[in-house]
């Protein structure tokens, strides 16, 4: 055999470890993974490729039970292998993990020497022979119809899988222009088509995400910095009331029955000053939400993981994987940082209506309370009119 080796096996081990590392797979289900990478492929010792996954359960099966492995690890096992069989359908995140360092190679720089070495095994084995321009056509299918199932794949082996993609469709392209003669020069341009016109259309990319980063992050001081003046507001108005309450109450109540036309405009005051901390501090009164989400939320893209109170009752676990699924999913991304200025914004909006309110009732209220003082001070007869109406 010339692909499915030892090697191959130790790389499949080695990836699958590495991705349950990142993952923080349990000890069982990590030991359980492993277990199945070594021995996801010890089918071919038959020497047939067909079905070779079932001798490779079978091989499993008998060593684990010699071992004295409990039912429902040989199971998990048995559900690795199971998966890597083609077209590959995981159902677990082990099993997802098993499939992707299965395919690793894909996303691997050394793609062409692996799929040299996948053609000349088909030949051992007896399939007809593939041409070079056959064989391209079908790594071409092959690799638009596979997939990465863990968000590790997509963001670490994917952008080299769809690097290869491309280079063999260009080469694909040169070889279907050209006539018999010239397939060997035009394989050779395909072969050494600058990277510039890529490397502008990246740079090009990554102004734009720049130029994106920088919007949001103008938006997100404009939006903090406003917070803050509102807190700050509100804050000034609770402390200022508050005096002038301590004031009253230690000085002007004492005085009220022998100055009874003082009472209007003190109640007054004391109304005018109650009612600016009340908004003042309705402006600032925080509100948190229920702090959950589900696994569906994630995948129908509902959940804004930028805001603290959609997640604080999550486990750390959870909001991790969450969090990477939304850092894979550049619209997702996106989403949530609209969805977060958004918020923010109708919280602004609530907190300077209410301080809006509390001003106006300071100021107007203020005016009006020292012109009952100067009334009552200036015609001291008023507390009788006051008292008659």
């Amino acid at each position: 055999m010339k692909f499915h080796t030892l090697k191959h096996t130790e790389e499949v081990v080695a990836a699958s470890q590495k991705m349950a590392d990142f993952y923080q797979i349990p000890p069982e289900d990590y030991l359980a993974l492993s277990t199945a990478a070594w021995f996801h492929d010890t089918g071919f010792s038959g020497g047939q490729a067909k079905d070779h996954e079932s001798v490779s359960i079978q091989i499993a099966t008998d060593f684990l039970q010699k071992q004295g492995a409990t039912q429902d690890f040989i199971e998990k096992v048995i559900g690795c292998i199971n998966a890597t069989r083609m077209p590959q359908n995981p159902r677990s995140i082990i099993e997802m993990i098993i499939c992707d360092a299965d395919l690793s190679h894909l996303g691997s720089e050394n793609f062409k020497e692996k799929s040299r070495l996948l053609r000349d095994e088909l030949r051992e084995f007896g399939e007809e022979e593939i041409s070079k321009n056959e064989w391209r056509y079908n790594n071409i299918a092959f690799l638009e119809a596979h997939k990465y199932f863990t968000s590790y794949g997509q963001k670490n082996l994917q952008p080299i899988k769809e690097k290869y993609l491309a280079k063999l469709k260009e080469k694909t392209t040169a070889m279907a222009k050209a006539d018999k003669k010239n397939k060997e020069k035009a394989l050779s341009q395909a072969d050494s088509i600058p990277e510039e016109p890529k490397k502008a259309k990246d740079s090009k990319k990554n102004q734009t995400e720049r130029g994106i980063s920088t919007v949001f992050r103008i938006m997100a001081q404009n939006q903090n910095n406003l917070s803050q003046m509102a807190d700050s507001k509100a804050n000034i108005m609770v402390s200022v009331n508050s005096i002038i309450l301590t004031i009253v109450i230690s000085t002007l109540f004492t005085k009220l029955d022998s100055n009874s036309n003082l009472q209007i405009p003190v109640i007054m005051l004391v109304v005018v000053c109650v009612t600016a901390i009340v908004f003042s501090i309705l402006a600032t009164r925080p509100n948190v939400t229920h702090g959950t989400f589900t696994e569906d939320d994630i995948h129908n893209k509902r959940t804004n993981l930028l805001f603290f109170g959609n997640f604080y009752k999550m486990g750390l676990q959870d909001y991790s994987w969450a969090m990477q699924e939304m850092l894979d999913d550049r619209d997702y991304l996106y989403n949530s940082i609209v969805k977060d200025n958004y918020f923010l914004g109708v919280v602004l909006a609530k907190k300077y209506r209410y301080l809006r309110i509390a001003y106006n009732i300071f100021m107007y209220g203020l005016i009006l309370t020292m012109i009952a003082f100067a009334i009552a001070f200036a015609i001291p007869e008023a507390g009788e009119v006051y008292r008659a109406g």
